[in-house]
């Protein structure tokens, strides 16, 4: 007979902790997981810590059976994503759960009903999953390309988790994200493309500047507020609060390569921004989430100086006046081929992806087709009704 499997909140310090390591027991036979930082785990879930929790409501759950940690589940509502339209993804009454790790697949079901079952009991009547926690963080299920491992800010999950979850009853994709991959980008870019950014080299309304990380507080206003306007009618766009700018500015302060991240100004105003982040999972994937005793010294060493052979595209916007317009691809081009160049010159990068990219954003998949990238990973994004 099956031990009874019970679901419940997490309560304390020793359920936290419990509900961090799950991941690492889980995954840690899996050659392309890519360990997190516990630290950063615990910054992700604590209110006071991140500011997502200031405008969301959040609740944990662990399964267990026999007494043993076997599953976990986060239920999540983010309050400005209530405020969104309905037909962007988001809007009232749609929750989140996410987060999720399971033994089995009864302990997979198990977390999911409990996870709806709160949600409801919050008044919500749609569910829009998994999302770990905010849209901006790590959104959707891995359900292609479980053969290498993540780049840096992405998720990694086994693929049997994906049947789990359709199994599970009701759910329907709501929307998959595309990441595509650039195998040599020593090589350059197709012809047209060159021509297209000596067309844009030429024009004195344009100038295309590295960010400045000595003035990064400032850069990431400028950055987080062009994203702001860029996303605004995007599919489950949810915008940046003022301590969310703030925050993100800090945090990617400590990765950011000046030369690799570019805003483009168009008659002195900023109007466009590409950024790309090296892929420090190659340094995470060794260090099992600890920085302590002695990689902490190895990762600040790198971050110093990161010589990363890979790079991850992540985050591009373009002011919504110049949305669909030649300007708004020949910028596009004229950043990316400028991040390349540096990559290659001074870090010596060989590879790198672009994405998340939605199934539907026909300009950035023609800008992916351009650059002759192939689609290396889709996450899905589940809904149901409650």
């Amino acid at each position: 007979m099956t031990a009874k499997i019970e679901v419940t909140p997490v309560s304390g310090k020793a359920d936290l902790a419990a509900f961090i390591d799950l991941a690492y027991r889980l995954n840690g036979s899996d050659p392309n997981w890519v360990p997190p930082l516990r630290a950063d785990m615990v910054e992700l879930l604590t209110p006071g810590k991140n500011p997502f929790h200031e405008h969301a409501r959040v609740q944990y759950f662990l399964a267990r059976r026999d007494g043993r940690v076997v599953g976990r589940i986060s239920a999540h509502i983010d309050e400005l994503a209530l405020a969104q339209p309905p037909e962007q993804g988001m809007g009232p009454g749609t929750g989140n759960w996410g987060l999720m790790e399971a033994e089995d697949e009864a302990v997979m079901h198990a977390l999911i009903a409990t996870a709806e079952e709160w949600l409801r009991g919050q008044g919500m009547t749609r569910v829009l999953a998994p999302l770990s926690m905010s849209i901006w963080e790590e959104p959707g299920l891995l359900t292609m390309g479980h053969d290498h491992p993540p780049m840096i800010m992405m998720g990694h999950h086994p693929a049997h988790y994906q049947g789990w979850i359709e199994s599970a009853g009701g759910y329907t994709v709501a929307k998959l994200l595309h990441t595509y991959d650039l195998h040599n980008v020593a090589d350059g870019f197709p012809e047209l493309v060159n021509r297209i950014v000596a067309m844009g080299e030429k024009n004195p309304r344009i100038r295309i500047r590295t960010v400045n990380k000595a003035d990064f507080a400032n850069e990431a206003q400028i950055i987080i507020r062009i994203l702001n306007e860029a996303w605004s009618n995007n599919w489950g766009f949810v915008p940046f609060t003022e301590r969310e700018k703030a925050y993100a500015g800090k945090k990617l302060k400590q990765i950011i390569i000046e030369g690799a991240n570019m805003i483009a100004e168009l008659d002195g105003e900023p109007v466009a921004f590409m950024m790309a982040l090296p892929d420090i999972n190659t340094k995470l994937i060794t260090m099992q989430g600890k920085l302590f005793p002695f990689n902490w010294a190895r990762l600040l060493w790198w971050l110093r100086n990161p010589k990363s052979r890979n790079f991850r595209v992540p985050l591009m916007g373009v002011v919504t006046r110049l949305q669909n317009s030649r300007m708004a691809s020949q910028l596009a081009f004229m950043m990316i081929e400028y991040i390349r160049r540096y990559a290659v010159a001074e870090c010596g990068a060989r590879r790198a992806e672009v994405g998340w990219i939605l199934e539907d954003n026909q300009g950035m998949v023609a800008i992916a087709h351009a650059i002759e990238a192939k689609m290396n990973r889709t996450y899905t994004i589940w809904e149901k009704p409650l």
